[in-house]
């Protein structure tokens, strides 16, 4: 019998959103690992059990992923990672990777995951769901993400103002994720779009920094946390029709 490494979604800040089985396992015995941005950089997914009243268990783990969109690098560093984690799992012990939001939206677990698997295809694999930060930033902002038959996008804002404005013609609400970078260029096209008013900024949801901003105008020129989110209401979409006949049967 191997062991399992688990990928457990703790929610975007509030300790309050981790399930009830994340907490099970962060109280299971098994090794904990959680990501840092360098070696003994602070970690934003372990500071969530911290503050739910956790104590680190003596066999923790930082695994060092930097911020970069360079390949090779993030290939070596992926490859150290899974390699600490798996010679913890070939030891008999069961591995937790602590993740902010949810394991499966845009995680790190994920490509740590593929890299364990493929050093060793015989190891169990689990990603635990949690809250994701634009379900929680829906709730405390007031904002519904959908509603009766509203079409709903989530996207890095990284993909460029033209994707994003092609976007807003085709959905109801568009969440923009990582818009520190772009941030005033996507406010000069909700100025444009007269959309102002329907759209809300939301960094650090949940967490005991939160900050939610509805006249989103005031935030040109500011510098904003790398986890922020914008949430778009567009109510001047022109809709195509609807099929109905599923509803029929």
């Amino acid at each position: 019998m191997t062991a399992t490494l688990y990928g457990v979604s703790l929610g975007p800040g509030d300790p309050g959103l981790i399930t009830r089985k994340a907490w099970d396992l962060l109280h299971s015995g098994a090794d904990w690992t959680y990501p840092v941005r360098k070696k003994k950089g602070k970690s934003y997914a372990l500071n969530i059990v911290l503050e739910a009243g956790l104590i680190p268990p003596d066999n923790h783990t930082e695994l060092v992923f930097p911020m970069t969109h360079d390949r090779k690098i993030l290939a070596k560093y992926w490859l150290q990672a899974a390699e600490q984690v798996l010679q913890k799992l070939k030891s008999g012990n069961d591995v937790v990777f602590l993740v902010e939001g949810d394991a499966s939206t845009y995680s790190t677990f994920q490509h740590l995951a593929k890299t364990v698997a493929g050093l060793d295809e015989n190891i169990a694999i689990q990603t635990i769901a949690g809250v994701s930060s634009f379900n929680a930033a829906a709730a405390r902002a007031k904002m519904p993400l959908a509603d009766t038959d509203d079409t709903v996008a989530i996207i890095p804002a990284g993909y460029g103002i033209a994707m994003i404005e092609s976007m807003l013609s085709d959905f109801d609400t568009l969440i923009l994720l990582k818009v520190k970078p772009l941030l005033d260029d996507i406010l000069d096209l909700l100025e444009h779009k007269n959309l102002l008013t329907q759209s809300c900024f939301i960094e650090k949801a949940g967490s005991s920094e939160e900050r939610i901003v509805h006249d989103v105008l005031s935030l040109r020129g500011q510098k904003v946390n790398y986890l922020s989110l914008l949430m778009v209401h567009n109510s001047h979409r022109i809709r195509g029709e609807l099929i109905r006949g599923c509803r029929k049967k």
